[in-house]
């Protein structure tokens, strides 16, 4: 270990010698300074990532950046520790923005930088729709360092709140720039170039190099730097992978059979609709198991709930549609379930990339029904490996289908009543006029009710 040691400061040392040099060691062989490497060891954050080693010694050097990278890879502080490092030179308010394309990624960029930027004072606002915009426009008025924003809410501050602009803006970051193009937020990001200053540092991370993406980094960027961790779609190497094969009437039960079997782990089970996460969820709470699910339909109070419980272990199982399988560091899924396969082979990557972080190792399970088949086939082809089947005992799985019909019946029971509940109540839209409304709606109610 000694050996190793001097070998790295001896690669520091010499930096004329470094094309031969070993990969950095450390986040101070990256050029990262003392306090923002010791914020790095109290995350646990040992050593760099390979898109870190990549993108954080172009980046000190001022240099725009593609950063093509799979997910897991450590793509937060391969950004937030050029604009600290930055900010620690030049204390400036509003001094980066970084856009995301769902509000959940953005809390969570939001954590990073606050815990990385904690002893250095660094302040940060998350500016996504869903949340009240008065308290945004409080946050925004005491001009924090940092904003990470969802482009269509910030465009609304950037329109309507008084005083409040990004003329001064040193660092933009558009982090899933394909997924921020996918979700049609073109023509908010083009507002938004419109209206920050072109002498600033961009950097662009994709997991995917689109055509969208392109035409993006030809607009926004200045002679960019190109780091790429992984240009062919892959996996991580310690996900175990499966499948397994079944009729599409049992999927339920080979769900609970494979719950019981690797009980003791913590799950994350991807559905492709909402109404399937609440149904799947509201099932496996008939049957005794801690589920709780996550979709776009909930408030965005009710996603950060389902997500804290779930990071704190309270839940052992998060039911989650498309929206969750990006972005989300979950620190501590052990298993991925597809129980619906997803339709855009991608996101399987993207799904799956949701275990096996940061060298842990992890399985994935992926339920192929007879309608999926050339679904399945488009993944394998993908990743460029045949996928092993699952080992099941089929006769478990049936005894178990009884119980599993008498609970479906149930959570459907369940699911009416909440229907009819949010029909009445109108749930996700909590401006206060719709409350005015409701309120309205519901006293005419009772007033029928009493005639």
């Amino acid at each position: 270990m000694a050996a190793g040691e001097e070998e790295g400061s001896a690669a520091a040392a010499e930096p004329e010698q470094e094309p031969a040099a070993e990969e950095p060691r450390s986040f101070k062989d990256l050029g990262v300074t003392d306090v923002l490497c010791e914020a790095c060891d109290q995350l646990g954050w040992k050593v760099p990532t390979k898109i870190q080693i990549e993108a954080i010694p172009v980046a000190l050097q001022g240099r725009d950046i593609i950063g093509l990278a799979e997910t897991g890879s450590g793509k937060t502080g391969a950004f937030a520790l050029p604009i600290l490092q930055a900010l620690l030179e030049i204390p400036q308010r509003l001094f980066a923005l970084v856009l995301t394309p769902t509000r959940e990624l953005a809390f969570q960029i939001a954590e990073q930088f606050e815990a990385l930027g904690s002893s250095i004072g660094v302040q940060s606002t998350v500016i996504v729709g869903g949340i009240d915009t008065m308290s945004q426009s409080l946050a925004l008025a005491k001009k924090p360092h940092v904003i990470i924003a969802t482009p269509g809410r910030l465009v609304d501050h950037l329109e309507n709140t008084k005083g409040f602009n990004l003329r001064a803006l040193k660092f933009l970051v558009m982090d899933e720039a394909d997924r921020i193009l996918n979700m049609d937020f073109e023509t908010e990001v083009d507002k938004i170039l419109k209206v920050i200053p072109r002498d600033r540092k961009t950097f662009l991370f994709s997991a995917t190099m689109t055509k969208k993406v392109q035409k993006l980094q030809r607009a926004a960027l200045k002679n960019p730097v190109k780091c790429a961790v992984s240009s062919k779609y892959q996996t991580v190497e310690k996900l175990q992978q499966y499948y397994i094969f079944i009729p599409s009437k049992f999927k339920d039960s080979y769900l609970v059979y494979i719950l019981n079997e690797l009980a003791g782990n913590s799950f994350m089970i991807f559905c492709s609709t909402c109404n399937n996460t609440q149904r799947t969820a509201l099932l496996l709470r008939n049957l005794g198991f801690t589920a709780i699910p996550l979709h776009g339909q909930m408030s965005q109070n009710k996603r950060l709930g389902s997500l804290n419980k779930f990071k704190a272990k309270a839940r052992s199982i998060l039911l989650a549609t498309d929206v969750a399988s990006r972005g989300l560091d979950i620190p501590h899924v052990d298993v991925v379930i597809n129980f619906d396969i997803p339709t855009h082979s991608k996101d399987y990557i993207h799904r799956v990339g949701r275990t096996a972080r940061a060298g842990r190792s992890g399985k994935s399970i992926t339920f192929v029904t007879q309608y999926d088949v050339e679904l399945f086939q488009r993944i394998e082809h993908l990743i460029g490996k045949k996928l092993p089947a699952f080992p099941m005992q089929e006769e478990e799985v049936m005894m178990l289908t009884e119980r599993v019909a008498e609970a479906q019946r149930f959570a459907r029971m369940e699911l009416r009543e909440q229907g009819e509940k949010k029909r009445s109540r109108n749930d996700d839209d909590d401006t206060e006029e719709a409350i005015g409304v409701r309120n309205k709606v519901a006293g005419g109610k009772k007033k029928k009710r009493k005639a």
